[in-house]
């Protein structure tokens, strides 16, 4: 079960204990699912009842335990528990893993994408500095994804070496225009560079200008070029290259990914089915929600992939594919985060 999904359920347990009239409420349109924080347990939790403890006029405890009641049948949880004013935490079915994985893998690079036009119309506008040109052409990239036609807009003509250099494409002098107005219009205006980030190159350049929230100072050059572990970018993308590496090694040793139960890996498995929401919340709060999550992705990653391929004589197992699918999930999202970001991914490092 996906973060999405038991979203989907827990928001139909509301509607059962309404209709029972159990709950006199207004069903939300979704129900925030996350990792559970300090006295959770499990694998999810929400706070559900705490939001609709008001309206019912309950305590929430006692709507966390109507929800409760509700949802302990479901056969892909193993056990949900209310814990401190009213949280509903969650632990997965022991394969609970394997349909996450699955649709990643078949999603790809797309994971998280929307399907189809959402309907909205976006303009962006940014005055003509680089980073905010940058901001703005990493802002349309997200906006795209999740179905919304984007035009940008600047204040003035872009320096050509912006577009050959950090790949900003689509960004024009501002003129008039007539016809319908956009649904929103949204002017993208973070702190300014402190230098030029020209001789970065295009992906640290891009990182150094994207990875800071909007209203903090980038750091330029700042160790942005430097492999090591203290640079954010560096880690995110050998992160992805060790997937792909693991991949080609697999392969050689005539074993291949296959979706399955996966311990040890809650962490990993919560940031790559929070990716989704990540990439809804980059699209309304900034790129840089974006690029964090894939810091996290990659931390999560890291640390499971010595355990991806056999030691020794030891043969491929099936705990050795499964860990294997997950690392290119991990991979899958990190590229197309990257690519979102306007950023590569290589294969090599």
């Amino acid at each position: 079960m996906t973060p999405v999904e038991l979203s989907r359920t827990v928001l139909h347990a509301v509607r059962r204990a309404v209709d029972e009239g159990e709950l006199s409420v207004t069903v939300p349109e979704r129900a925030v699912v996350t990792p559970p924080g300090p006295g959770g347990c499990g694998d999810y939790a929400t706070n559900i009842a705490l939001q609709l403890a008001g309206a019912a006029g309950q305590p929430p405890r006692r709507v966390a335990e109507i929800l409760r009641s509700r949802l302990a049948g479901e056969t892909a949880l193993a056990d949900v528990v209310v814990t401190g004013p009213g949280f509903l935490n969650f632990s997965l079915g022991r394969n609970a893993s394997a349909p996450l994985v699955e649709e990643i893998l078949r999603r790809g690079r797309r994971y998280g994408h929307a399907e189809g036009f959402s309907g909205t119309v976006v303009r962006l506008r940014c005055p003509a500095e680089v980073r905010a040109v940058v901001v703005t052409d990493a802002l349309a990239r997200v906006l795209r994804s999740q179905g919304d036609v984007v035009r940008v807009t600047c204040d003035g003509p872009p320096v050509p070496e912006w577009e050959t250099v950090l790949g900003v494409v689509g960004t024009h002098p501002r003129s008039h225009t007539s016809g319908s107005l956009p649904d929103l219009d949204v002017t993208v205006h973070p702190v300014p560079a402190p230098a030029d980030p020209l001789p970065l190159g295009r992906d640290a350049a891009r990182w150094a200008l994207l990875h800071p929230a909007a209203h903090d100072r980038p750091r330029i050059p700042g160790d942005h070029l430097v492999q090591r572990e203290t640079n954010s970018l560096f880690r995110v993308r050998y992160a992805h290259a060790r997937t792909r590496a693991l991949l080609r090694n697999a392969a050689d040793l005539g074993f291949h990914p296959e979706p399955g139960s996966v311990g040890g890996a809650e962490a990993l498995l919560a940031v790559l089915g929070d990716h989704p929401r990540i990439l809804t919340a980059a699209a309304h709060r900034g790129p840089d929600r974006l690029a964090r999550h894939l810091v996290a992705v990659a931390d999560a990653t890291l640390p499971l992939l010595p355990a991806v391929l056999p030691l020794g004589d030891e043969k491929p197992s099936a705990a050795h594919r499964a860990r294997l699918a997950l690392a290119e999930a991990a991979g899958a999202v990190l590229a197309g985060g990257l690519s979102l970001l306007g950023i590569d991914a290589p294969d090599h490092l």
